[in-house]
């Protein structure tokens, strides 16, 4: 679906005023660009000077998420400020959050993504109210399904079937079901988690597997994590989560690679339905996901 044009400043002005920010200058609004090419979100920072915040063109079910999740502030999140439509689409307003995003981790800013990403999993720890909130378990299931028709190997689908059981049973809490790390934005004393598009109380692993599967020791790479940050963020998740709810450690690690493998192969499914075998992405998760389904088919 093409999306809509962006919105002028003077629209920008309007919305802000329906969001009782009224008489903002069209030079106190900024938008957002990406790192990788400069180009403008529909994201937009509002700086009056006496405040600063964030205002968002709605996408996907982010609106959803936080009426549903976080009508309340939470240290977790950006804080929610309010919502509106303008021109057949919808607005929100947070707060601004100074921070950086994680695409270069540090031990410290892995800890305080952890803890930010602990602290709401405990919270919401299956809270089964909120089972069909957002993004449910069932819509969540269709996309995985479609991951794995486009597999092409019968060990890696095989893997997979074992996957999609596992995913079913494991204990569900709040999961940014789309956890890489410039979703995370890491400040001075706390982490907050962004770009709520896709959410839901899904199996707990879901988010924590895909903020540690995709990092490389390669400094160049667009997400740089070391082997043993990701080792220490293992034990560290374990220890101030998963160990409080009477999960083994040998049962949280077999289930991880599981999860693990899921995130593998989002790049073999991209290059097998695109034709794009010759990125440099699918062979090198091709790999993983080969050798990490051979240890978990025959872990002796």
């Amino acid at each position: 679906m093409e999306e809509k044009p962006k919105p002028t400043k003077i629209e920008l002005q309007a919305i802000l005023a329906l969001l009782g920010r009224p008489g903002v200058g069209e030079e106190q609004i900024t938008a957002f660009t990406a790192e990788e090419d400069g180009a403008e979100y529909s994201v937009w920072l509002v700086d009056t000077g006496a405040e600063k915040c964030v205002l968002k063109r709605v996408k996907e079910h982010e609106l959803e998420a936080y009426r549903c999740f976080f009508s309340e502030k939470k240290p977790y999140v950006p804080a929610f400020l309010g919502a509106c439509e303008f021109g057949g689409a919808e607005y929100f307003l947070t707060e601004y959050f100074p921070g950086e995003i994680m695409s270069r981790c540090t031990r410290e800013k892995l800890i305080k993504a952890l803890d930010a990403l602990t602290a709401m999993q405990d919270e919401f720890w299956q809270r089964e109210d909120l089972y069909d909130a957002v993004v449910p378990l069932s819509l969540a299931l269709r996309g995985i399904e479609n991951r794995g028709r486009y597999l092409g190997s019968p060990k890696l689908e095989k893997v997979y079937a074992e996957f999609t059981r596992i995913f079913r049973e494991t204990p569900r809490t709040l999961c940014h079901d789309d956890l890489l790390p410039f979703n995370l934005l890491i400040g001075e004393d706390r982490a907050v988690l962004i770009d709520w598009e896709y959410g839901g109380v899904l199996p707990y692993l879901s988010a924590f597997a895909r903020l540690i599967a995709h990092g490389r020791e390669d400094e160049s790479y667009l997400f740089f994590m070391t082997q043993a940050d990701r080792a220490f963020a293992i034990d560290y998740y374990y220890d101030n989560l998963v160990k409080k709810h009477g999960i083994s450690f040998e049962e949280y690690r077999r289930t991880l690679d599981y999860f693990i493998f899921y995130e593998y192969c989002e790049w073999i499914m991209l290059g097998n339905r695109c034709d794009a075998k010759d990125d440099e992405r699918y062979g090198y998760y091709m790999k993983l996901a080969e050798e990490l389904a051979q240890k978990l088919t025959d872990p002796a």
